[in-house]
């Protein structure tokens, strides 16, 4: 049980109460989708990984400071080429909770007389999951093999890394496969959690997955 003060400092404008979710893999058109329902439903759209990737720099780096590591950036090829796709999804896996904690930071301090779509690789099920009233809240997005492979060869950012290595071909691969991994891992969370989980193959487009998705949070969106 948790007073009326831990609710307010928990969530002082009851944002994350009528927050809804949309978690997956990446390449799934999660942003896409996110900025179709503000569009379209008047709804405030929270793009998890532009703030993960901006606005949490100095957290991450403080993080780094407090663990005893070099403030800088670790070296990118430890990180890209002398790894393996399972090692990265370890290490990916083990620092979404406490950037998970980053973002409800940044979400409670957002007020909106709507609802807030929350999207990003980072917004885990089983993080979710604690702080939502019902799973119908958030939704699971996870492209197919072949509808990734389509993605990658014509998104330009799903291409570049944003880092100069000594064998980008291996990088890239790793990447993928790492990408791959944490998608299958969001989607065994989900059914878990009895978390609706979107398979986006490419057969509707972005308009049509947003239809559905709007669909899917009805009862919130409509209230």
């Amino acid at each position: 049980m948790t007073s009326h003060d831990d609710d307010e400092v928990r969530d002082p404008f009851g944002t994350l109460r009528r927050a809804l979710w949309i978690g997956g893999g990446q390449w799934a058109g999660k942003s896409t989708v996110a900025r179709l329902l503000a569009v379209n439903h008047g709804v405030t759209a929270y793009h998890y990984d532009y703030h993960d990737a901006r606005g949490h720099n100095d957290r991450r780096i403080a993080r780094r400071v407090g663990l005893g590591e070099p403030a800088t950036e670790p070296d990118a090829d430890a990180v890209w080429v002398h790894t393996t796709p399972e090692e990265m999804t370890a290490q990916t896996l083990a620092g979404f909770p406490e950037r998970f904690q980053w973002a409800l930071d940044d979400l409670r301090a957002l007020v909106s007389g709507r609802p807030v779509i929350a999207e990003g690789w980072g917004l885990r099920p089983e993080l979710v999951a604690p702080i939502v009233d019902s799973p119908r809240r958030m939704v699971v997005m996870v492209p197919t093999p072949e509808f990734r492979d389509r993605q990658v060869r014509e998104l330009p950012r799903a291409t570049s890394l944003g880092h100069r290595v000594s064998d980008p071909a291996r990088a890239q691969a790793n990447r993928l496969a790492r990408d791959r991994l944490v998608a299958d891992d969001a989607v065994r969370a989900a059914h878990q959690l009895g978390v609706r989980v979107i398979e986006v193959d490419g057969s509707r487009d972005a308009a049509a997955i947003a239809e559905i998705v709007a669909d899917h949070f009805s009862p919130y969106l409509d209230a």
